[in-house]
């Protein structure tokens, strides 16, 4: 047995660092958190300081008795969980647990995992900080607080099942808000006018651009007209070198949407791959919201830009990290070892690796230099001046490692238009004649404010002080998972523009057609989210106010520095919480969402539109009259509040015939599990993505074929005495479908040698068999 055990949270971490220390040392893994608050509702004594009872779940329970045998066995017990406020938690749940003893337990903590960072920490040891562990409890606890009051009032006032939290409420109504800015956006029509000018040598031709814009086709015609007869020259020419900086290396946050923009991982699938070259010893520590290198990869850093690139290539650099909560003391994510350029691993490990070795590459190296000409050009004819910019590299210093990308939102005011390119201008002089080769004046829409990615919704966060490194991935699962937020992508609708081009002293003016709206992988908010939003900002402000979000976050980070008392803080927050929870469960009126769209044209009935169990429909009629209402469900991408009139009195287009197919109708309609075709008595599921608005006769003729084929393949035999009796292949094999029964078929037994008899014995054993109770909660009160 060893002397020594060493605990740490991943099976991973733990098989990295066994081969860093010597037989002394046994190295096991705690496989996460060990206990949770018990699931019931006195899991907090908010009457008793906020005193906590925990339990160690059943998947638990094998790995704690090990420990725990382990740990009596050994003369000391080393707690290596991560070095943030939830590994600090870990170290004390194990302590607490295991019944550890203060004179043979050590804690330690590393940011990287290689053998003079485990043996540096195994040389100095401390103990756990409870500082930490109180901020860790002190979220844990509002948290829990929160979701168990919070979530029996949105059952009660809203819709069963449903459930909120502090962040991600949030998270959930910076969606909504931006998705209402959107719909209440209206573009605004402007033209942009370019032209191509050459000088005196005809194959020196280069683009230059009005700066300002014409409100209306008649202005923009106008300025062509004028741009008939005029002469052209260059008024003045300025040349000045510029610089561009390098990024400061990835904090959690910014590997986040780096990821997200240039290799399209999704935030929780960047922190996974992370993870896991974190444990496998490639990277520091991937929760962090600091920027700062320590000396020793400062070092190595300038050892790799000097070998690999030469010494005018690197420029140290100390970078200090903005977001006020940060812990210098911790590093920003970068590569263990600066000389491993790339690593083994499946491609989407060797991506990730690469981007940070890069970022943290670059962070360390020159400026890149730019020389930035930019030439004005007079009309004759009228006030305004062309101008053209060129860009040309004089050194390309960090670029030549590493360029950073830009989120949609910062794309807005850049012009995107191949127009744009600060592409090199030929030699210009002052005074020198240019020929006009062409003007042009396209009509350009106004844009409304981009939709949150995953990445940028991270971003946002941070901004506004919400959140901290380990928090960001969860929220963003969290609100997908429960319906409030659809990351998807849909597709644009056409939209024409002008074009008026002057050539050959005529004004030619074209229609074009572009593609508006379309989105990838954005995230939208769900009606049920936007009226749960709604809900909570009306009932409970401070839950989902920004600022009052971000300075609970301030607070945590007191406790964790040892400046404030967590019970304290927790009191301060739930009394009034408590209150505004019994004065809405009281007062408060149930919310639906509902919204009036107008009357049926003929009959005069109200059509209305809201949120139901299985989600938002269109409803017409009313239930307190004699005839029954008439329902439909939205389609995907509509929206209670901004669904239409119009688009409401298509969806009752269905049930529709579609066609006919072997001398029978095929109905297209909605049922409670989604679309489907019915023909011959028998229902076929629509495939996601077939609008069944829009189906047509050949698919619906498809979609028959194809499930009479996997049928086919499925049946395994059936039998004279009684044909709906049958035996089928499933998921897990053959097995009988007698009725609505669904009979195993025993290991010893043929599945299609069985007779009817046979099958008619199987089918009374298992009706003899004791049934399994299903489990029957109790209503909270």
């Amino acid at each position: 047995m060893a002397k020594n055990l060493l605990i740490v949270e991943s099976p991973a971490k733990a098989k990295t660092i066994e081969g860093y220390l010597g037989s002394d040392f046994m190295v096991r893994s705690s496989y996460g958190h060990i206990r949770d608050l018990v699931k019931t509702d006195d899991a907090i004594d908010v009457n008793n300081n906020f005193t906590q009872r925990y339990e160690v779940p059943a998947d638990k329970k094998a790995v704690v008795s090990e420990l725990k045998k382990l740990a009596k066995e050994a003369e000391m017990v080393w707690l290596a969980s991560d070095e943030d406020r939830e590994g600090e938690a870990i170290s004390w749940h194990l302590f607490e647990t295991l019944g550890l003893k203060d004179e043979k337990t050590k804690r330690i903590v590393f940011h990287e995992i290689t053998k003079p960072a485990i043996l540096k920490a195994i040389d100095s040891p401390r103990t756990i900080d409870y500082n930490l562990v109180y901020a860790q409890q002190a979220r844990r606890v509002l948290d829990r607080l929160v979701g168990f009051e919070l979530s029996p009032i949105l059952w009660k006032k809203v819709k069963p099942s449903l459930s909120a939290g502090r962040v991600q409420s949030v998270a959930v109504r910076l969606i909504v808000e931006r998705e209402r800015e959107i719909n209440k956006f209206t573009p605004i029509a402007a033209y942009k006018v370019t032209a191509i000018f050459s000088t005196d040598k005809a194959k020196e031709i280069f683009k230059a651009e009005l700066p300002d814009r014409f409100d209306t086709e008649a202005e923009a015609t106008d300025f062509l007209n004028a741009c008939m007869d005029a002469t052209y020259k260059v008024t003045s020419v300025e040349s000045k070198p510029t610089k561009r900086n390098p990024s400061a290396p990835f904090t959690t946050s910014t590997l986040q949407q780096e990821a997200s923009r240039k290799l399209g991982f999704s935030v929780s699938r960047t922190m996974l791959i992370a993870q896991k070259l974190y444990e496998s010893g490639k990277i520091t520590y991937m929760r962090t919201d600091s920027v700062n290198l320590s000396d020793t990869a400062l070092e190595a850093a300038t050892n790799e830009i000097n070998n690999a690139y030469g010494e005018k290539y690197h420029q140290h650099r100390k970078y200090k990290t903005k977001s006020a909560g940060a812990q210098e003391a911790h590093e920003a994510i970068r590569p263990t070892y600066f000389d491993v350029h790339s690593i083994d691993g499946d491609a989407s490990e060797k991506r990730l690796y690469e981007l940070i070795w890069k970022r943290s590459i670059a962070s360390q190296m020159s400026e890149a230099q730019f020389e930035k000409t930019i030439a004005k050009i007079n009309i004759s004819t009228r006030k305004e001046n062309f101008t053209a910019n060129g860009e040309v590299m004089k050194f390309d210093g960090f670029l030549k490692v590493y360029m950073e990308s830009v989120d949609d939102d910062l794309e807005q005011d850049v012009n995107l238009d191949e127009d744009a390119d600060n592409a090199l201008l030929p030699p210009l002089t002052k005074d020198q004649s240019l020929v006009n080769q062409e003007i042009k004046a396209t009509e350009r829409y106004s844009r409304p404010p981009a939709r949150y990615t995953e990445a940028s919704l991270v971003k946002k966060l941070e901004e506004l002080g919400i959140g901290r490194p380990s928090t960001y991935a969860p929220t963003i699962s969290t609100v997908q998972n429960r319906g409030y937020v659809l990351k998807e992508d849909r597709e644009g609708k056409s939209r024409n523009f002008n074009v008026l081009t002057l050539a050959k002293s005529t004004v030619v003016k074209d229609i074009k057609t572009e593609i508006t709206g379309a989105e990838k992988s954005k995230l939208f908010p769900t009606d049920i989210g936007a009226v749960v939003n709604d809900f909570l900002v009306q009932h409970f402000k401070g839950i989902v106010d920004f600022h009052f979000t971000a300075s609970v976050e301030k607070e945590f980070d007191e406790i964790a520095n040892g400046l404030k008392d967590w019970t304290e803080m927790l009191k301060a927050f739930y009394s009034p919480f408590h209150a505004e929870v019994e004065n809405t469960l009281l007062n408060a009126e149930k919310a639906r969402g509902e919204r009036d769209l107008g009357e049926e044209p003929g009959t005069g009935k109200k059509v209305s539109v809201r949120i139901g169990r299985y989600g938002p429909f269109v409803q017409i009629g009313d239930t307190e009259g004699e005839e029954k209402p008439r329902y439909a469900s939205l389609r995907s991408g509509q929206m209670i509040e901004t669904i239409t009139m119009d688009e409401a009195m298509e969806l009752f287009r269905l049930p529709k015939v579609v066609g006919v197919f072997e001398e029978k109708d095929m109905t297209v309609a909605i049922g409670r599990f989604g679309p489907y075709v019915r023909h011959n008595s028998i229902f076929h599921s629509l495939p996601k993505g077939v609008d069944p608005h829009s189906v047509t006769e050949e698919a619906c003729i498809e979609i028959i074929k194809e499930k009479r084929q996997k049928d086919a393949e499925k049946l395994i035999k059936t039998f004279d005495e009684d044909p709906t009796v049958k035996i089928l292949n499933g998921r897990w094999g053959p097995y009988i479908e007698y009725g609505k029964a669904n009979v195993k078929i025993p290991k010893d037994k043929e599945a299609s040698e069985l007779t009817y008899e046979e099958v008619k014995v199987l089918f009374e054993a298992f009706e003899k068999e004791p049934k399994k109770a299903t489990k029957k909660f109790a209503k909270k009160k």
